[in-house]
């Protein structure tokens, strides 16, 4: 099988995509990309099994009535979201609140913060994948699945902070992340690609987005039970591991 892992971003040159050949004895980084189009993101999806993407698929179900209350002057959904426990429904998804529950990591907000501007990005590409492949369920249970590097990252064990950035702290801390991922896969062979995957938090955040996106394909990820099953079909659900990196080839 092929997994597929897009960091996507609002431009196309902070874009990144890799591809993970999966055998027997584990997986081979059999393409890597920065400044991708959508184009390329959609003929990938349509070329692999399965493909993580490290950016929100939806938005929390109160946002819209909130923001249709305010443009008919229609004060009750309004006003159901006075004060700071309000707006963090505004701001926050179910997933997002799992997510810290179980990492202790606080997500980026999709309407609330820079994640807005790729998130639109994200609606118009699963638009264009639909109308080649069909719709993708928002929850993760088809070909296309919500990941978050940085809870991966710290569910197999690997410091995923401060690595992004382009100063020489930044850059010395993902080489040294690269390493740890490498030491604790022996079975992923990234191709010759070492220098840059030390070189871009992009095209790293990729790689580890393929790596979830194995787990999301082998149903070895934490699903929506029942409590957040609704939510996660129409908000997005973030697919955290449920294995450590060595689960991964079997």
């Amino acid at each position: 099988m092929k997994s597929l892992g897009v960091d996507l971003a609002a431009a196309d040159r902070k874009t990144a995509v890799a591809v993970l050949e999966w055998g027997p004895a584990g997986a081979t980084l059999a393409h890597l990309a920065l400044g991708v189009d959508d184009q390329e993101i959609v003929d990938l999806f349509g070329a692999t099994d399965v493909t993580g993407i490290d950016c929100p698929v939806g938005w929390p179900d109160a946002l819209l009535p909130f923001l249709t209350g305010h443009l008919a002057s229609d004060a009750g959904p309004v006003l159901q979201h006075d004060g700071i426990a309000g707006r963090r429904l505004l701001a926050y998804r179910d997933t997002d609140r799992f997510v810290t529950a179980q990492t202790r990591l606080i997500p980026l907000s999709v309407s609330a913060d820079r994640l807005a501007h790729p998130a639109m990005r994200c609606a118009v590409l699963q638009a264009k994948i639909a109308g080649l492949h069909g719709p993708q369920p928002k929850d993760g249970s088809g070909r296309l699945a919500e990941v978050y590097p940085a809870a991966s990252l710290r569910i197999w064990g690997l410091n995923g902070r401060g690595y992004k950035g382009r100063g020489s702290t930044e850059t010395e801390r993902l080489a040294a992340l690269l390493a740890e991922l490498r030491a604790q896969a022996p079975w992923l062979d990234l191709a010759g690609n070492e220098a840059r995957l030390a070189g871009s938090d992009d095209l790293f955040d990729a790689v580890v987005a393929a790596l979830t996106a194995r787990a999301v394909a082998c149903n070895l990820t934490l699903r929506p039970d029942a409590a957040h099953a609704a939510a996660a079909g129409t908000e997005g659900w973030i697919h955290l591991p449920s294995c450590g990196l060595d689960g991964l080839p079997d």
